[in-house]
C-alpha cells in the first residue's frame, strides 16, 4: 500500500526543506511539492518533522553476561527501539570459547529471526581468536559481517592480548573490514579492583573509581596506535571522556584511520549517580564520568570528533528478585542486586535504546547544543555510511527503505520506568520532562508506531548484510 506523507519538513544530515514523501513498496518512491495522492493513504504531517528512522550500531539483546541475562530481547528491544524513533539496530554476536564465528552467528540469528520486528544486523565480537577463527574473518565480511569487535577489558571473559587484536587488525585491512574496540585496560583494572575490594571498597562508586578515565584514555591511544600500524579502519565504542576524545582526534590529525561514538547515558550522568542509595542502575563499562567529561563529549559531537552517537543498550532488573508485567505476561530474571556488598559482581549495562533520540532532541537540539541536521547525521545518516547501509538506510531519499519517523517537536512526555516499553524495572532518566518526540514510525513503509498504539509483528523484521569497503567519516 502506497501511503503519502504531506505538508512536512524533511530533515537530512545536510538541509531541512517543506516537502511531500511518498512511500511505496517498502521505498521512499518520491519526494517533492504538492505531490497528488493517486490512491495513496494520506498521512498529514503539518508543523512536524519528517526524520530517517534512526540507527543505533551498539545494542546488547538478549546477552549472557555477569551469571545473568540482559533482559530486552529482540522483541521488547525492537518494540522500545520503534518508540524511540529507532527502525535499524546492529547487535553484537559475542563468540563463545571454543565457537567458530559461523556457529556464533547462527545462534543469534536463532535468538532474533523469529522476534525481530526492526530490521537489523550483527557486528562479530571475536574471544578466541584461534588460527581457524583468523582464517573464518574475510568469510564474515563477504557474508555482511563487515565490522569486528575485540573486547580490551573483562580480563578473563572477553578480553584479547594486544597480538590477538593487532593480527585481527592486519586480516581486518586485507579484506576492507572495521575493527571495533571496547577500549580500557583491562590488566590494570583487574589489579585495582582485586585491590579495592581487598581494601573493603565495595559499593558502586568503586565501579567507576577502578575504571579511571587515564585506562580508557590509554587503551584508546594504544589501539589508534596499532591500528595505525595495521592499516586497518578503526571505531571506538562507548567514548565516555575527554582523555579518550583526545587520543582520537591526535590519530585523525595524524591521518588514522580512526573514528568514534558516545552514548546517550555520557552527556548526562556522572560518578555521583553511582554514589546515590541506587546506585547500581547506572553502573556499566566504561563508567559514567565527570561533568567536565559530559561537556567534553558535547563538543566532541559538534566537532566531529566522535562520528555517531548510540546507547549500548543492555538492561539488567535493578532487583531481580521481583517480577513485572511485560505485555501482560510475568518475567523475572536476576539483576544488578547480584552484586549487592561487592560493585564487581553487578552485571554492566543500562537501558536506553527507547530514550535516545527523546533526550538528544530535547538536551541536543532544544537546547541549542546541536542542530537537527547534525542529530540526524549522528544518528540515522553517519552510522548507515559507516556500516555498510548507505543509502539504503540512514537517508530520505528515492529508492532508500521507507523508514521514515513523523516528529513531533511539540509533545511532551515525562520519562518513566511506567510509561517506558523497555523490558525494564527502572528508568535512568525517571521524572525528567522531554520535548520532542516521535508520532508514527514506519518501517519499510510499515507503520509500527502510531502515537501510543503498537503495530509491529514478531518475525517482520529483516536481517541486512552490510557492505564492506565502507568510509572512513
Amino acid at each position: 500500500m502506497k501511503t503519502l506523507i504531506k505538508n512536512g519538513t524533511l530533515v537530512t544530515a545536510s538541509e531541512s526543506f517543506r516537502a511531500d514523501l511518498l512511500m511505496d513498496d517498502g521505498k521512499i518512491a518520491l519526494t517533492g511539492v504538492n505531490l497528488p495522492a493517486d490512491g495513496a493513504q494520506v498521512v498529514d504531517a503539518s508543523g512536524k518533522f519528517v526524520l530517517p528512522g534512526a540507527i543505533d550500531v551498539h545494542t546488547h539483546l538478549e546477552l549472557p553476561f555477569g551469571g545473568t541475562v540482559s533482559t530486552d530481547d529482540f522483541y521488547s528491544g525492537h518494540k522500545a527501539a520503534a518508540f524511540g524513533g529507532t527502525t535499524f539496530h546492529i547487535d553484537f554476536a559475542v563468540q563463545a570459547k571454543g565457537e567458530r564465528l559461523h556457529e556464533t552467528v547462527e545462534r543469534w540469528h536463532k535468538k532474533s529471526d523469529d522476534r525481530a520486528v526492526i530490521d537489523f544486523g550483527y557486528h562479530m565480537a571475536i574471544a578466541d581468536l584461534t588460527d581457524d577463527v583468523l582464517n573464518e574473518i574475510p568469510q564474515m565480511g563477504n557474508e555482511g559481517i563487515p565490522s569486528l569487535k575485540l573486547f580490551m577489558a573483562y580480563k578473563g571473559v572477553l578480553q584479547i592480548d594486544d597480538m590477538t587484536l593487532f593480527k585481527t587488525m592486519m586480516k581486518a585491512a586485507d579484506a576492507g573490514m572495521l575493527v571495533m574496540v571496547h577500549a580500557e585496560n583491562g590488566d590494570a583494572i583487574d589489579v585495582l579492583v582485586k585491590k579495592a575490594l581487598a581494601e573493603g571498597h565495595t559499593t558502586p562508586e568503586w565501579h567507576a573509581l577502578t575504571r579511571p578515565d587515564w585506562v580508557e584514555g590509554e587503551a584508546t591511544g594504544r589501539a589508534t596506535a596499532l591500528a595505525a600500524v595495521a592499516g586497518a579502519p578503526l571505531y571506538v565504542v562507548h567514548v565516555t571522556c575527554a582523555k579518550s576524545v583526545e587520543a582520537i582526534a591526535a590519530g585523525r590529525a595524524r591521518g588514522v584511520k580512526v573514528m568514534g561514538e558516545t552514548c546517550v547515558q555520557y552527556f548526562h550522568f556522572t560518578i555521583d549517580d553511582l554514589r546515590k542509595p541506587d546506585g547500581a542502575k547506572w553502573v556499566c563499562s566504561p563508567p559514567v564520568r565527570t561533568q567536565a567529561d559530559n561537556a567534553a563529549l558535547w563538543d566532541a559531537v559538534r566537532n566531529n570528533s566522535l562520528q555517531a552517537v548510540s546507547t549500548d543498550h543492555c538492561p539488567f532488573f535493578f532487583d531481580g528478585t521481583k517480577e513485572i508485567q511485560y505485555e501482560g505476561k510475568p518475567i523475572k530474571i536476576p539483576g544488578k542486586e547480584l552484586g549487592a556488598g561487592d560493585f564487581s559482581k553487578i552485571p554492566n549495562g543500562l537501558p536506553c535504546i527507547e530514550d535516545r533520540m527523546p533526550i538528544l532532541w530535547t538536551h541536543g537540539v532544544g537546547e541549542g547544543r546541536i542542530s537537527m541536521n547534525r542529530l540526524v547525521e549522528l544518528c540515522c545518516t553517519n552510522p548507515a555510511k559507516i556500516f555498510g547501509l548507505y543509502p539504503t538506510k540512514g537517508t530520505l531519499v528515492v529508492g532508500a527503505d521507507a523508514d521514515v519517523v513523523i516528529w513531533d517537536p511539540n509533545k511532551k512526555k515525562t520519562m518513566s520506568a511506567s510509561n517506558s516499553h523497555q523490558r525494564t524495572d527502572y528508568n535512568l532518566y525517571e521524572g525528567w520532562e522531554v520535548k520532542g518526540l516521535p508520532e508514527k514510525v514506519f518501517r519499510r513503509g510499515e507503520l509500527l508506531v502510531d502515537g501510543g498504539q503498537w503495530h509491529g509483528k514478531p518475525g517482520s523484521g529483516k536481517w541486512y548484510p552490510r557492505a564492506a569497503h565502507a568510509p572512513v567519516l
